[in-house]
C-alpha cells in the first residue's frame, strides 16, 4: 500500500502514521527523516541538503524530490510506504508523480487529509508543554505531569515552545492553508483523496483511518 498523509500540525497525522506502519508492515517516511539519513550518510544530495540547512535556507524541492526518490527505491519501501508530511504543494505533488513515471513505479493507492478544525488545533498545540532535557511532552488539559510544571521522568522544568504559542500556531495554520490545501483539489481530480475526521479519541481516529482505507484492525 503506497500512502500519503498530510493535514495541518497537530491533527496527529504522525501518530496515526506509525500506528498504521507497523501494522501493515511498511515505513514511515518523513521529509525530516529523508534529510537526517542522507545527510548522515553523506550521499551527494545529502550533502546538497546539509548546505542549505546549515546556512538556514530552505532545502529546493528538487533536492527533496532527488531524496524521495532514492528512498522509494530502496528495499525497504518495495512493498509499500507512507509519505508522512510530503509532498506539501502542488509543485511536489506533480514531481512526485513524475518520478513515479520515470521509475517505473505505481503510483499512489490513497491520499489522506486529517482534518480538525483550527480552534482545535489551536487549543491543541498551545496546551502542550515539552521538557528541554528528556523531550517529554505533556498538556495542561489531559496528560498533566504528577507534579505541576515538572517531567515525571527527569524533573525537568517544563516550558511553552515557541511553535505552540498560540500567534505561532495561527501563522503556521496560514501558511498550511496557502501552500498545502491545494492538494486536496490537485488529489481529489485524481480519485486518490481520502478524507479523515481526526478530533476526540486517538483510537477512534485510527477506526475511521482502517475504514476509508479498507482495512481490518488488529
Amino acid at each position: 500500500m503506497r500512502l500519503v498523509f498530510f493535514g495541518a500540525p497537530g491533527v496527529g497525522k504522525g501518530t496515526q502514521a506509525k500506528r498504521l506502519a507497523a501494522q501493515e508492515r511498511i515505513p514511515q517516511v518523513s521529509t525530516g527523516e529523508i534529510l537526517r539519513e542522507s545527510v548522515t550518510q553523506g550521499t551527494a544530495l545529502g550533502l546538497q541538503a546539509k548546505g542549505f540547512m546549515e546556512s538556514g535556507k530552505l532545502v529546493p524541492d528538487d533536492v527533496v524530490i532527488g531524496l524521495a526518490r532514492e528512498k522509494l527505491a530502496s528495499r525497504e519501501c518495495s512493498h509499500g510506504y507512507i509519505l508522512d508530511g510530503f509532498p506539501r504543494t502542488v509543485a511536489q505533488a506533480e514531481a512526485l508523480d513524475r518520478t513515479f513515471q520515470e521509475m517505473g513505479r505505481p503510483g499512489l493507492d490513497h491520499v489522506v487529509s486529517f482534518d480538525v478544525p483550527s480552534d482545535q488545533i489551536i487549543k491543541r498545540l498551545s496546551g502542550r508543554r515539552s521538557c528541554p532535557t528528556c523531550q517529554t511532552v505533556y498538556h495542561v488539559d489531559h496528560d498533566q505531569p504528577k507534579l505541576e510544571g515538572r517531567c515525571d521522568k527527569c524533573g525537568g522544568a517544563l516550558v511553552q515552545r515557541v511553535d505552540d504559542k498560540p500567534e505561532t500556531v495561527e501563522s503556521r495554520l496560514k501558511v498550511f492553508d496557502q501552500q498545502t490545501s491545494p492538494l486536496v483539489e490537485y488529489y481529489q481530480k485524481r480519485g486518490l483523496l481520502r478524507r479523515v475526521d481526526s478530533t476526540g479519541d486517538i483510537n477512534e481516529v485510527y477506526r475511521r483511518l482502517l475504514k476509508v482505507l479498507g482495512l481490518a484492525g488488529v
